[in-house]
């Protein structure tokens, strides 16, 4: 990659110097011999690094740097200057040049502060490119579902993610509480800070307690040094503790602390510190009964309950499996430079029959493994794990208790058209109707 530099300097073999020396180090140079030249170029786009005189006639040093920064927050702009104006090239400094170089310039230091200079513009234009990644990747539109079940998850999530409430997720393993965790911090205006995960379930009491309050050195067998815990790491930002149902009475009531007043001490210390956290949980369990068993506070569970959003087991919303299968298939497609196409009808019919009690995490792992075992461009029967044929073998629909009229017929329909292998006819010989019928009953549930 060829970077563009430009050198500003109203002496002109001081500026066509610099500009030999940095071409001969490979960069591609551009002089201007005024600060007006030098904005003109600016207003072009495409520079990396600007190298500027302070004292110019028609804009000054300081003027180009305004003007750079204003354009262009990561360029880094190194300010040259003489013996006698030092002081204001620290004072361009904090005013957010990256650098000063003295007169008559070191070339052998400007070299290497060029380098510098580009390396840390790089860092900082990848790690942005990484934030937009992560916000395109957690935007609303980004997480999969069609169903109504899903649409009302959405519609929570959009209205509560610009607040500060504390979100409790709740649903089975596998659905995708973490998913909506992130989209509910990178869609709220604490979504440049940091958002700090916990795993509750992974860790004993005393490293659970460590983790995320700190600890002080010699607290315990192992703690030679200070730790921050993860709610201070979190601060101005989110913290997401998984698997809440899992911690221990000490913990709750530490964690009851936190969200009631926003401070904690550190394990073995004496020091309150305070903290300016969101709190998002999430649970598997049963909260309601883990309360009743005395294994969880019930002051803390309406702490963490202030707003609730569960997400139901993929079984009941079926109708977003095929979205989910195309999103994975493309996915891992991409990931393992495969081009497959399309997933052959009987695959996908026994896909969308089988029961996932692992959810869209299981449905995930299914189709990263039938993409690489497929050995064409569409994924077979063949190609799907064992466990997943052998359910769907049985010749059943599955049905929730609770269900319409109209969603029991329309899987009924679906299930014996699949069966069928879309064969209308049969499938309506099947089903003891007519095949106009079948046809306005296919575009009423939109099959």
């Amino acid at each position: 990659m060829t970077y563009n530099i430009l050198v500003v300097d109203d002496e002109k073999n001081i500026r066509e110097g610099l500009g030999k020396v940095l071409e001969l180090d490979g960069y591609k140079v551009l002089l201007a011999c005024d600060g007006k030249e030098a904005v003109q170029i600016l207003n072009r786009g495409d520079m990396d690094l600007v190298i500027t005189d302070l004292k110019m006639p028609n804009l000054s040093g300081e003027e180009v740097l305004q003007k750079a920064t204003t354009m262009s927050p990561n360029l880094p702009v190194i300010i040259l200057t003489g013996h006698g104006t030092i002081e204001n090239a620290v004072q361009a400094m904090k005013n957010g040049a990256y650098d000063y170089l003295t007169k008559p310039v070191n070339m052998d230091r400007l070299s290497l502060l060029v380098q510098r200079a580009l390396s840390t513009r790089e860092l900082m234009l990848q790690h942005r490119a990484m934030q937009e990644e992560l916000q395109k990747r957690h935007q609303f539109s980004n997480i999969i579902g069609k169903s109504e079940s899903m649409k009302k998850i959405f519609e929570v999530v959009q209205q509560v993610a610009p607040s500060r409430a504390t979100i409790l997720i709740t649903g089975d393993s596998g659905v995708g509480k973490e998913m909506i965790a992130d989209a509910l911090h990178y869609n709220s205006p604490r979504r440049d800070k940091p958002l700090i995960k916990v795993h509750c379930a992974a860790l004993t009491e005393t490293l659970l307690e460590s983790e995320i309050f700190g600890h002080e050195r010699g607290s315990f067998t192992g703690a030679v040094a200070r730790k921050r815990g993860r709610f201070e790491l979190a601060h101005l930002g989110t913290i997401f503790l998984d698997e809440i149902g899992e911690i221990s009475q000490n913990v709750q009531i530490k964690l009851l602390r936190v969200l009631e007043d926003k401070t904690f001490e550190r394990v073995g210390g004496e020091e309150t510190i305070e903290v300016d956290v969101r709190v998002i949980a999430a649970t598997n369990r049963e909260l309601k009964s883990a309360i009743e068993n005395g294994e969880f506070r019930e002051d803390l569970y309406y702490r963490l309950n202030v707003v609730n959003i569960h997400i139901p087991p993929l079984r009941e919303h079926k109708e977003d499996i095929p979205l989910l299968m195309a999103a994975f298939v493309k996915e891992f497609s991409e990931e393992n430079g495969k081009s497959i196409e399309a997933i052959e009808p009987k695959a996908r019919t026994i896909l969308y029959d089988y029961s996932w009690p692992g959810n869209a995490r299981e449905l995930r792992n299914c189709i990263e493994s039938a993409v690489v075992m497929s050995k064409s461009n569409i994924i077979t029967v063949d190609d799907l794990p064992p466990h997943i044929n052998t359910e769907s073998d049985q010749e059943f629909v599955r049905i929730s208790t609770g269900s319409t009229l109209a969603t029991i017929e329309r899987e009924v329909i679906r299930a014996t058209l699949a069966r069928q292998n879309g064969n209308k006819t049969r499938a309506a010989e099947v089903l003891a109707i007519g095949r106009k019928t079948l046809h306005r009953k296919l575009q009423e549930y939109g099959l």
